[in-house]
């Protein structure tokens, strides 16, 4: 007779070799076999829950009802699936700027009972979720005579790759997908059917901010190229705003739980309000092509190409070029709160006056307002000099007017030198000079 402890391993033996499969109605059937488990990738053999366990409910928010969910038919579907340990129903409330801007159905996919489980479970529940968007669109489709290519679905971490599973089951005929730092366990360099893929919809585009290795930096995103267009805003690793310790976090959310989680997985919730606050600011978010964040920050990459930039967030599907390449790399920087967005300009400053040590400075003035002020160089400041740098300007401007042109060097010279600009010249992103 076999003694339990054996037994148990010759189960466990068992099931390493074979392969198991569960089938459900209208989704179809699932196995543990490769690529979705036993792969170095995905070691572990696990199947999805079934549709009843996961209890997917797709909430349906309209222009003439933001508040509640309801259905209504309109020109644009957007769906909103969330991540592995969000509030889905709070944070698909984010994106109710939606109404403000266009007409549109917006679909939360609430599958919080399938995620809010071991990572292991819920990285393979995202097969059961994705299968029933995808059952869903097919019902729109069939039934109501909604276009494929009006179908537009926004995942975070997880969530991009139930969109990505979705657009797979519909032959890559949806519209868009718009993948929020997909995931990196169990995703990151696996076969292309496991996770988020170019191939999965029309045009799919993605934001990239927690990027770094999950060991040992404990970063949740991945940093494979996995849309036509891959945003990496700040270098996609370390955001602006998310080095705050755990006290001043949780003050700043006014809650334990999302402060806490805010601190925990800054980064990573980032790409989800970056998103957010480009539907308010249509121009705010350019991504410049680079082969670095290295030489991005070196300003080696201004301005825009002659095909122009495109925008990083919700208006990406407006660049001309988005499906001409496959993993376009785009960086840009974003500011440390909402609101994010940030206009780059190009200043080149040509010194007069005295020579001393300080620190060059402008303000833009426009037709929207004025930019707050921002140092162009620090160091000799010798007449007949020439410096040049590109700023992140938390406001637009407009048309530019004027100039506004300081030095400073912080101490008292009796000697009271006077420095100026003979010459400012102001580069826009599209080279407007």
């Amino acid at each position: 007779m076999i003694q339990p402890f054996w037994r148990a391993i010759w189960n466990y033996a068992q099931r390493a070799i074979k392969m198991y499969e569960v089938c459900y109605p209208r989704v179809g059937c699932f196995t543990d076999d490769k690529p979705w488990a036993g792969i170095s990738g995905r070691p572990f053999k696990v199947l999805p829950w079934s549709p009843q366990d996961i209890n997917t409910r797709f909430l349906l928010y309209t222009n003439e009802n933001a508040n509640e969910y309801q259905v209504r038919h309109a020109i644009i579907l957007r769906f909103v699936t969330c991540a592995y340990y969000l509030e889905e129903i709070i944070d698909c409330l984010d994106f109710l700027n939606l109404f403000k801007v266009e007409e549109v159905n917006c679909i939360c996919v609430d599958w919080k009972k399938g995620s809010r489980t071991l990572y292991t479970q819920a990285s393979q529940n995202i097969r059961v979720v994705g299968a029933e968007i995808a059952y869903f669109v097919d019902y729109l489709k069939t039934e109501l005579g909604y276009s494929l290519s009006n179908v537009h679905i926004i995942g975070h971490s997880l969530g991009s790759h139930v969109a990505g599973e979705a657009g797979r089951r519909s032959n890559g005929l949806i519209g868009r997908i718009t993948g929020l730092d997909p995931a990196e366990p169990f995703f990151e360099g696996t076969p292309e059917e496991v996770r988020l893929d170019p191939s999965d919809a029309l045009f799919v585009d993605v934001i990239h901010t927690d990027a770094a290795p999950i060991i040992p930096y404990l970063g949740f995103g991945m940093s494979q190229l996995v849309g036509h267009l891959d945003f990496f805003p700040n270098g996609g690793e370390e955001m602006p705003g998310c080095q705050k310790n755990i006290l001043s976090q949780i003050v700043d959310i006014n809650g334990i739980w999302e402060g806490t989680r805010d601190f925990a997985a800054c980064n990573h919730l980032r790409s989800y309000k970056y998103y957010a606050d480009s539907i308010l600011n249509p121009d705010g978010f350019s991504g410049y092509p680079c082969a670095s964040y290295k030489d991005f920050e070196a300003n080696k990459c201004f301005p825009c190409p002659s095909g122009g930039c495109p925008q990083m967030g919700h208006y990406a599907d407006r660049f001309a070029g988005k499906t001409s390449s496959v993993g376009e790399v785009l960086y840009l920087n974003t500011g440390e709160a909402s609101n994010f967005a940030r206009w780059r300009y190009k200043v080149t400053v040509t010194l007069s006056g005295t020579k001393v040590t300080g620190k060059a400075i402008v303000s833009l003035f426009g037709s929207n307002g004025n930019s707050r002020q921002y140092e162009i160089y620090k160091g000799k400041l010798q007449p007949g000099s020439t410096h040049t740098n590109e700023i992140d300007s938390n406001f637009n401007v407009g048309t530019l007017q004027k100039v506004k042109f300081l030095w400073d060097n912080n101490m008292i010279n009796p000697t009271l030198p006077k420095v100026g600009a003979s010459t400012i010249t102001v580069e826009t992103s599209d080279g407007q000079m």
